[in-house]
């Protein structure tokens, strides 16, 4: 017999301390918190127009899926707010890259808190269309602002072209301001296409511009200072305050080169920091300013009205594109046809000519 039948063995196997499950019951709760619950449309509606800002998530989420099904919904819920929506101060915020733009809306969104008011922040990142990248750093950056119960951040998605990401944006500000969002903020990262997005769905449009930085007046394309309601020119404390006066005067001498505005505003040029906090409330008594003008003029119901309009249009060039596009064999016809023109054995005008009537054609059977 074994000598270890006997208890004899020289090996023994110590019980031990027990082991801690894998994870703990707080990680369960979050894993049970991220597993969505299926809602109806009714009580998205019912969720948002509470202020949930969970479910808020969850339905602008929905509107940024491709899926079919998705999209169905996401539109039934959209139209139900879109009676709700239209009450808040619609605001764009562009600037060149280092320019402060997260500290600038940090601390105006503060300032807007504590005046009492709800307000989202929503990005915009033309990277998105060549690297599928989001500014979901914004989160970490404006700290301060996304711990505040009143505040509501969200990046834009990273799936779609630009011009999808701007349609989504659009929509996400119906469902924010149905959901109680009284003030709208909107990004950009950069200086370029996406400005002129965004010009089409804000009321009030802001350039932040750098001071010592060279040629006050390079870097910056004439057609966004064209479009800018206000330029506030960041970081004017300490030894570059001088710097900043100096830029101000600049930026004044170059608005008024520009043809008057259509809304009969004067755009203005500020001063200020948000790190020293000060001149904050300088810019945004601009921003109130415009709203009493264009209001009293009848002109920010017209400018809604006509960028009402414009993303009808966009929604059905999207829509167009996207259908004639995501075809597998209309893909493996594009590129034999994109070889024949590289051939030189088609032009490219018949090239194009051709699948198009051929698409044509086959939507009308």
């Amino acid at each position: 017999m074994d000598a270890s039948e006997h208890g004899n063995s020289a090996l023994q196997v110590n019980k031990g301390i027990e082991q801690p499950p894998m994870l703990s019951d707080t990680a369960f709760e979050r894993i049970a918190r991220f597993k969505r619950k299926k809602y109806t449309t009714d009580e998205y509606v019912e969720a948002i127009l509470k202020g949930n800002r969970t479910v808020l998530s969850q339905a602008i989420t929905l509107a940024e899926s491709t899926l079919p099904e998705h999209q169905h919904q996401a539109q039934e819920i959209i139209e139900r707010c879109l009676p709700y929506s239209g009450n808040s101060i619609r605001l764009g915020i562009t600037g060149v890259p280092g320019v402060g733009k997260s500290t600038f809306i940090e601390a105006l969104g503060m300032k807007l808190i504590r005046d009492g008011h709800k307000l989202a922040v929503l990005a915009i990142d033309p990277s998105s269309e060549r690297t599928g990248g989001s500014i979901l750093g914004d989160k970490t950056r404006m700290e301060e602002l996304s711990g505040q119960e009143n505040a509501f951040i969200r990046p834009s998605p990273s799936t779609c072209s630009l011009g999808g990401v701007a349609s989504r944006t659009r929509e996400t500000i119906i469902l924010c301001e149905a959901a109680g969002f009284n003030h709208v903020i909107i990004e950009t990262v950069g200086v370029g296409q996406s400005e002129t997005l965004v010009h089409s769905m804000v009321d009030f449009f802001l350039l932040l511009m750098l001071a010592g930085a060279g040629d006050e007046l390079q870097g910056i394309k004439r057609g966004i200072m064209e479009m800018a309601d206000a330029i506030a020119i960041t970081k004017a404390d300490g030894a570059n305050k001088a710097n900043a006066e100096v830029a101000q005067r600049s930026y004044r001498n170059a608005l008024h080169l520009f043809p008057p505005t259509d809304s009969g505003w004067v755009p203005q040029v500020a001063t200020c920091s948000s790190l020293q906090n000060e001149g904050i409330n300088k810019v945004w008594a601009l921003v109130e300013d415009y709203y009493a003008l264009v209001r009293e003029s009848g002109y920010l119901k017209y400018r809604r009205n006509e960028q009402a309009k414009h993303w009808m249009f966009e929604t059905i060039d999207e829509t167009l594109k996207n259908n004639f596009y995501h075809n597998k064999d209309r893909k493996n016809q594009i590129k034999s046809l994109e070889q024949q023109v590289l051939d030189g054995k088609l032009t490219s005008y018949r090239a194009a000519k051709g699948i198009l009537d051929q698409y044509f054609q086959n939507r009308q059977i």
